[in-house]
């Protein structure tokens, strides 16, 4: 079975170029020796594709959430039987997070590919025509990821949450009204603090923002926050890193297929931590059930 590895040097800050090393060598003790790179912001659709047209069956990308998610779904939209397979070599690295394959074992993840595993089909989402593979969020989380560019001198997970930590005060809120969460008046506008809604357990690295969500359910799960007093903030921050969150009188949670959300104008979003602005100040989110091919671990007997 024919296996390329796609990796972004930019991935988690330089992460991606300074690991490339340690993933050639592991792959390439297996035999994998086809490694493409990015070469600019934006690149990874190019690649896919080139791979596809090459024929290659299990296409690896070495990066993070970013790199992944645009892998994701230039894959599933192309709507080919390749799989794709994950390598951690960026700042969060959540999405794996929901598989049983050990991403950041470069040596497993190499005889995985080579050996071949189990084939899984799984979910992706969508915020109007704009894909997404682990999450998309509104609100108090564009604000962190806009900080994140602020803070240059940490990496990984430690990134987002100095970022949630500097902004948690300030932060005015989204003004929005919110449908398809049961027990939230859909024509009702009202501050929120942030709405994530998430196709994995995991996001910014450290935070268990969904922790009963499966990537392969055919549903997402929206977390909504709403605006209270900046001082409570703090303490559900901590919570959300625990996962416990979910029960807080402030917090809604509801999983399903379709969401809605309308602002005043058109929205900011992230998408697996890419910054995106809607067409219009409606938008609708939407799960694509088994929209993806993945390479995964068998699962234990």
């Amino acid at each position: 079975m024919s296996v390329r590895v796609l990796w972004n040097p930019a991935s988690g800050r330089g992460r991606g170029a300074r690991v490339i090393s340690r993933i050639r060598a592991a792959f390439g003790a297996e035999g994998i020796m086809d490694f493409r790179s990015t070469a600019a912001a934006g690149d990874e659709a190019r690649l896919v594709h080139e791979a596809l047209d090459d024929g290659v069956q299990t296409i690896v990308v070495a990066g993070g959430d970013g790199t992944w998610g645009k892998c994701a779904v230039a894959l599933a939209q192309a709507g080919s039987p390749a799989r794709m397979a994950f390598v951690a070599a960026g700042t969060g690295n959540d999405f794996a997070k929901n598989l049983r394959a050990p991403a950041r074992d470069l040596a497993a993840m190499a005889r995985l590919a080579a050996r071949g595993g189990e084939e899984r089909r799984v979910d992706l989402g969508r915020v109007d025509d704009a894909w997404f593979a682990n999450v998309a969020g509104f609100g108090f989380d564009v604000a962190v990821l806009r900080a994140s560019a602020r803070v240059p001198l940490l990496r990984g997970p430690a990134v987002y949450v100095a970022a949630a930590l500097g902004e948690l005060l300030g932060y005015p809120g989204l003004e929005a009204r919110i449908g398809g969460l049961p027990g939230v008046d859909a024509s009702r506008a009202a501050q929120r603090l942030m709405l994530v809604v998430a196709n994995g357990k995991e996001f910014g690295g450290t935070f268990r923002i969904a922790p009963a969500a499966r990537v392969d359910d055919g549903r997402l799960d929206a977390v909504l926050f709403n605006e209270f007093s900046r001082r409570g903030r703090v303490p559900l921050l901590v919570r959300a890193i625990r996962g416990t969150h979910l029960s807080h009188p402030m917090v809604q949670h509801h999983a399903g297929a379709t969401f809605t959300l309308a602002c005043t104008e058109p929205p900011w979003f992230e998408l697996d931590g890419e910054l995106h602005r809607a067409a219009s100040p409606e938008v609708t989110i939407r799960c694509v059930p088994g929209a993806l091919r993945v390479l995964d671990a068998p699962a234990p007997r």
